[in-house]
């Protein structure tokens, strides 16, 4: 009797919350103003080395994912400024919620309320304008043995979390996660197959006409990877070797495909 009530509650919370997301998210779909985001660094494995590359971080490091939103909204008509402007915001404790690797449809629904209620009590406690998107970046040691392409969003949610390295070998890199990542909260999908994460064709494939149609020069922005041969992919330097292909366009509202 009490599971089952726990659910019930959950799903009318749950469904609170869906309403609210689906306004949000028109709102920040509309691209008639410009979309801010919060990004809250995170020393996600404790090391003195993630510590001191995190207190280096300035809100121009940040520049290059406004510039290649900007170049990629304009290729598509949008006539706004600055589509996107992120800001670096105070340095955050690691104890965002976890989500498990094969979680159940309750286990998503838990993580995804507790990451609103762990969202909204970073924004409590931080004397800040409230932004559109608030993006969690934790930050890992070279060295870290976990795969780290296994970030997360909440879909509509106006929360990302980008795993992402420590080192600036890996700046360009980890802007094409967090690229990534934000345009899933808008509503992207993502572009690759699961079970061996390689480029789904077409609508992976940043130039899916090619001929020949491998190697490809770029990768489609949520599908990560850039197709090298039919059965392999590497990963994108930077953002500039990915683009946005006209699927993922229309799913933010840059462009209709009717």
């Amino acid at each position: 009797m009490f599971k089952k009530l726990r659910v019930t509650i959950l799903l009318y919370i749950l469904a609170f919350a869906a309403v609210g997301n689906y306004l949000a998210s028109a709102r920040t779909t509309d691209w008639d103003t410009t979309l801010w985001v919060d990004v809250y660094p995170i020393n996600a494995d404790g090391s003195a080395g993630t510590q001191a590359y995190v207190e280096r971080l300035r809100d121009e490091d940040f520049d290059a994912l406004e510039r290649y939103f900007l170049a990629e909204a304009k290729r598509y008509g949008v006539v706004l400024d600055l589509p996107f402007r992120l800001d670096l915001a105070p340095q955050i404790a690691n104890e965002l919620p976890v989500l498990p690797a094969m979680p159940t449809i309750l286990d998503t629904v838990l993580w995804s309320l507790e990451m609103r209620w762990f969202s909204a009590g970073v924004k409590r406690a931080h004397d800040r304008p409230s932004p559109d998107i608030t993006l969690f970046a934790l930050y890992h040691d070279e060295t870290a043995a976990q795969v780290l392409d296994r970030s997360t969003a909440l879909q509509r949610g106006l929360i990302a979390v980008a795993n992402v390295f420590a080192i600036p070998a890996a700046d360009g890199s980890n802007q094409v996660v967090m690229a990534h990542e934000l345009l899933h909260t808008l509503g992207a999908t993502d572009k690759y197959a699961p079970g061996n994460a390689l480029p789904a064709f077409p609508h992976g494939f940043a130039d899916p006409a090619a001929i020949p149609l491998y190697p490809q020069s770029k990768a489609e922005l949520m599908a990560g990877r850039i197709p090298v041969e039919a059965d392999s992919a590497r990963i994108p330097a930077n953002l500039g070797e990915t683009l946005i292909g006209p699927t993922t366009a229309a799913e933010i509202r840059w462009l209709s495909l009717d």
